[in-house]
């Protein structure tokens, strides 16, 4: 980087990213695991996943708030040279990372259906539903300090993801217009021209 800046990633794309994929691989795992009659029988399997989607929800969405929160508080103006990431290439980065991950959890889910079905698949499904609202979370933080949240690329692990985790020393704040990704790293709606 030019003079000493660093490679932004926005904290809450990178806690979204896999979202997407652990819900719609969740789904196919629950819509697939419904067929074997399993140990349990399915309605049990589909009573059991509903639970563990709930659990699974509400304990990624609910982790590390504090964490979070506290690095938002004190978050750092990002430097003039500082070069944020576009939301696409921070996506791209964490799917790459964790892709062997996706299809190994994929995996896992399916097989269990065979012993309770649709269970895996629906806490899979949960767990993207977590992150959904982890980011929707963050999202109304960055809109309350007016502050859009970003990590260095470099204390990001090798995986593209643990935006809030050890490595990370401290988070830095920019103008709500930055990037292409709006408050809770959704994709940034342009407005049509007339």
């Amino acid at each position: 980087m030019a003079r000493g800046g660093q490679g932004l990633a926005r904290v809450a794309v990178v806690v979204r990213a896999g979202a997407a994929p652990l819900w719609w691989l969740g789904v196919a795992a629950a819509g697939i695991g419904v067929v074997p009659e399993g140990l349990t029988g399915r309605r049990i399997g589909v009573l059991a996943g509903a639970a563990l989607f709930l659990l699974g929800a509400a304990a990624v969405a609910l982790a590390r708030r504090g964490r979070y929160a506290a690095l938002a508080g004190g978050a750092a103006r990002a430097g003039r040279y500082d070069v944020l990431q576009d939301r696409a290439v921070t996506v791209r980065n964490w799917r790459r990372g964790h892709r062997w991950w996706l299809l190994a959890g994929w995996v896992v889910a399916l097989g269990s259906a065979f012993a309770v079905p649709a269970a895996g698949g629906l806490l899979m499904a949960g767990l993207g539903a977590g992150l959904r609202l982890k980011a929707a979370w963050i999202g109304r933080l960055e809109r309350a300090a007016q502050t859009l949240l970003w990590v260095r690329v470099d204390w990001l692990d090798g995986r593209g993801g643990r935006p809030a985790g050890k490595a990370v020393g401290g988070l830095r704040g920019t103008g709500i217009a930055a990037g292409d990704a709006a408050p809770g790293g959704a994709r940034r709606r342009t407005a049509a021209l007339v």
